[in-house]
């Protein structure tokens, strides 16, 4: 569980409202620093954005009686709508213990959402590559590997989160 949030807003939104912001400035980085190193700035900041946004979810993650929760697969499992609102992500689970959490995601309006914007050469860098640095923040004894992306030309994301040994 996590603290109560004023703020309904879901995820989707929020990146929509961060991409909007950052286009103009990726934009004139890219004109005056080189598509490289405006990417490599982009990256940065967001991975760093990330990392903070984990820690500070993982310092929210509260028990019923409002006491803090270690992190773990099942609080990942039950933050998750946070991601999904307004059926941004179509997931098709694969397997889940308290060791692992496999599955798909087949519909990701995240990525078409950064196509339509004409983001879609920092799409990944927006979204994607942030579930890496999210999960470092969050929880630093779970490792996140995802080998394909429908941002970069994939059929699915697929997710493997495992608790390190």
């Amino acid at each position: 569980m996590s603290k109560q949030n004023n703020d309904n807003m879901g995820i989707l939104e929020k990146r929509r409202i961060e991409a909007a912001i950052i286009k103009p400035i990726y934009e004139i980085m890219k004109r005056e620093l080189g598509q490289e190193k405006a990417q490599s700035i982009i990256a940065e900041a967001i991975k760093q954005d990330a990392i903070n946004q984990g820690k500070t979810m993982a310092n929210n993650t509260l028990s019923s009686t409002g006491e803090p929760l270690p992190t773990s697969i099942t609080t990942l499992v039950a933050i998750q709508p946070l991601w999904t609102k307004e059926d941004a992500l179509t997931i098709k689970p694969v397997s889940q213990s308290e060791a692992h959490l496999t599955y798909r995601v087949t519909r990701c309006r995240y990525a078409e959402m950064y196509r339509e914007m004409g983001l879609e050469e920092i799409g990944y860098l927006l979204s994607c590559n942030r579930d890496l640095s999210f999960i470092e923040g969050y929880a630093p004894d779970i490792t996140l590997e995802r080998p394909h992306t429908l941002m970069q030309g994939d059929h699915y994301c697929d997710f493997h989160y495992q608790v390190k040994s």
